[in-house]
């Protein structure tokens, strides 16, 4: 059974036997809202909201989807990007790039990976399911961090885009790619669930053709210049490199459960784990790569730095690139630019779900609704951050890796320690989903987070602030400092608490 007929079944049957579901199908089914979502929902588009999908209806077998929604989002010139920001942000050479990369993702994608197993097993979204170890009221906490955070990826990959698309000619400039990859990102969210999983898997093709054709194309200047001597790297400048993918890939971690919950809990979860870690891994290291090798040689190619447009235009540096190729070279651009969606797509679903797991007033409302308006507040903000390029794409994404990394140390924690790193009903009692009596206090999970959080700041390392110990020379480890504080901190605060309601002959409902 394919993924859309699994989401009519369950809205017409089981979403009433779920608690906390009933005011969100109720208000699904009155008034303008309510019609509207009715007639989408016959339509093929994906209306339903947050409620666990039930094992009996995760019935999707192409567990390989799992690689290709992965590869895809990051096999494109998001994850180039990230790569030139070795060479052009931190003044990295090929080879300490190269190593930093290939070193940082084969370790940090095993986060991600791990968490990808949750979807298929317990049918949660990534924020419903963060209320076993947040409890019902902190979870909002990450659910509200999520929105802004993936609302800035989304101007992020716009923005890149755009800048690709206005590369192709004078008369082109980044607002007019913004808006049709914001329209393109748009159209495959709406969609939902089954339309995001076939496009990320054709999504990959431009992308890939395009990569080796610059290697190609590319690969005599880059010969010449790989040897070409670079200053020596300082710790500082590689430990923030590295800090930056580290905060990359760690924020996928609050993403890869939602893109399993109509897949069937029968895969093994190493299986759904090699899946999702090779997809993830594969794409980055190549993309980032590539990003890197041509950023480094683009200051002593002429035609390179101009479209690189001082280190501000990653779309500009690929079309350079592809310039001698002619026609084929600006097809391909435009190819390359209209397959952003394939990263911005997940990220708009996954902001969608966290919008509606805030609580039970913001479920209630069709998650079309939330995708208009995502929508409206993304074209805006990525024209105007089109402007301040590197500068927004680095604290972002570092922003973004701080909460991140403090909030995958906590469900991690709760999984290996208190759950026994089992998905079993007794372990998770799905049922408990919407009730704050039932599921877990919070606290501990709170006190970790704040712990996590106090802790990193004097490692910060940015254009708007630098703690007093990276003003040493340390680099930013902050996202390493709040992962490692935030599982020793959440251990200890949550060990204890199940002592003391034990002690204090309390139900442990949780």
């Amino acid at each position: 059974m394919q993924p859309d007929s699994v989401e009519r079944k369950q809205a017409e049957s089981n979403c009433n036997s779920t608690p906390g579901c009933d005011l969100e199908d109720n208000l699904h089914r009155t008034g303008f809202l309510g019609r509207t979502t009715l007639l989408l929902s016959r339509c093929g588009v994906e209306t339903h909201g947050v409620a666990p999908v039930p094992a009996e209806e995760r019935l999707e077998t192409r567990w390989y989807q799992m690689f290709f929604v992965w590869f895809s989002a990051s096999m494109n010139i998001l994850g180039f990007s990230t790569g030139t920001a070795g060479p052009a942000c931190f003044a990295l050479g090929v080879r300490d790039s190269m190593t930093i990369i290939v070193v940082i993702n084969l370790v940090t994608c095993l986060f991600p990976a791990f968490s990808a197993v949750f979807g298929p097993k317990l049918g949660m979204r990534t924020m419903v399911q963060a209320r076993f170890s947040w409890g019902y009221f902190g979870a909002i906490i990450p659910a509200v961090l999520n929105v802004f955070s993936l609302e800035g990826f989304l101007i992020l990959t716009c923005i890149i885009g755009g800048q690709t698309i206005a590369s192709l000619s004078p008369r082109l400039n980044d607002t007019l790619g913004i808006v049709i990859v914001a329209i393109i990102t748009l159209v495959v969210t709406f969609c939902g669930y089954r339309v995001i999983h076939w496009y990320e898997s054709v999504a990959w093709i431009p992308n890939v053709i395009a990569f080796i054709t610059i290697l190609v194309v590319g690969y005599p200047q880059l010969r010449e210049n790989l040897s070409v001597p670079v200053p020596p790297a300082t710790t500082a400048n590689i430990i923030s490199f590295a800090s930056l993918l580290a905060s990359n890939m760690i924020s996928w971690c609050t993403m890869t459960p939602d893109y399993g919950v109509y897949h069937s809990p029968d895969a093994s979860s190493i299986r759904i784990f090699i899946y999702t870690y090779l997809g993830l891994f594969v794409s980055n290291v190549t993309s980032q790569a590539l990003g890197a090798v041509f950023a480094a040689a683009a200051p002593n190619v002429p035609a390179w730095n101009e479209g690189f447009d001082d280190n501000s235009s990653v779309g500009g540096l690929l079309y350079s690139v592809l310039l001698p190729t002619g026609a084929f070279g600006k097809i391909l651009t435009a190819l390359v630019a209209l397959s952003v969606p394939s990263c911005c797509a997940p990220i708009m679903y996954t902001l969608i779900n966290s919008f509606m797991a805030i609580g039970t007033r913001s479920a209630a409302v069709p998650r079309w609704v939330y995708i208009l308006i995502s929508e409206g507040i993304l074209i805006p903000m990525a024209i105007v951050g089109a402007k301040r390029f590197y500068t927004t794409f680095v604290d972002i994404l570092d922003i973004v890796g701080y909460w991140s990394s403090a909030f995958a140390a906590i469900i991690f924690t709760e999984h290996v320690l208190f759950r026994r790193a089992s998905f079993s009903e007794d372990q998770y009692p799905i049922t408990t989903w919407a009730s704050y009596a039932l599921l877990p206090s919070g606290i501990p999970a709170v006190v970790a987070f704040m712990c996590a959080c106090g802790a990193l700041v004097p490692f910060i390392s940015q254009a708007w602030y630098v703690g007093s110990v990276a003003r040493q020379g340390s680099g930013d480890v902050g996202v390493f400092v709040g992962f490692v504080v935030g599982a020793i901190v959440y251990a200890f605060a949550r060990g204890f608490e199940k002592m003391w309601y034990k002690r204090m002959s309390k139900p442990d409902a949780y």
